[in-house]
């Protein structure tokens, strides 16, 4: 599917072994945070091609972490994906107010979630 550099931020280690297992298996590279401040950390030194974005984690939370990321200009560009197990009515819609470019439902689909992965990065490189 091409190479693109993917930061997941996600803090449950099987959740990252199983979208670090499918994308990898599409030729991209993944790089981890388990929490939302190592997240943005990563985001500023690896300036990623695509953020994935779990919601849901201890302490500050994907949509903190979300607006954290978007005030850091060298930053803007790069498309924020909220990858979540809120899936009830209103969630998507608050991810997106909340600074992120798409919405993508836990629990995955494994064969379109690559393709929907790529996406988003090729919107990104726009």
């Amino acid at each position: 599917m091409g190479e693109a550099r993917i930061l997941y931020i996600e803090d449950k280690p099987d959740n990252r072994l199983l979208v670090r297992r499918i994308l990898m298996a599409e030729g991209m590279e993944v790089i981890e945070a388990a929490s939302a401040d190592e997240g943005v950390s990563l985001a500023r030194m690896e300036h990623p091609d695509l953020i994935l974005m779990d919601i849901n984690m201890p302490g500050k939370d994907g949509f903190s972490a979300t607006f954290d990321i978007r005030q850091i200009p060298e930053l803007d560009h790069i498309p924020i994906v909220a990858l979540t197990a809120n899936v009830m009515k209103g969630d998507k819609e608050r991810s997106l107010s909340a600074g992120c470019d798409g919405y993508i439902p836990k629990p995955i689909d494994v064969d379109r979630f690559p393709i929907e992965v790529m996406n988003y990065v090729r919107k990104g490189r726009r």
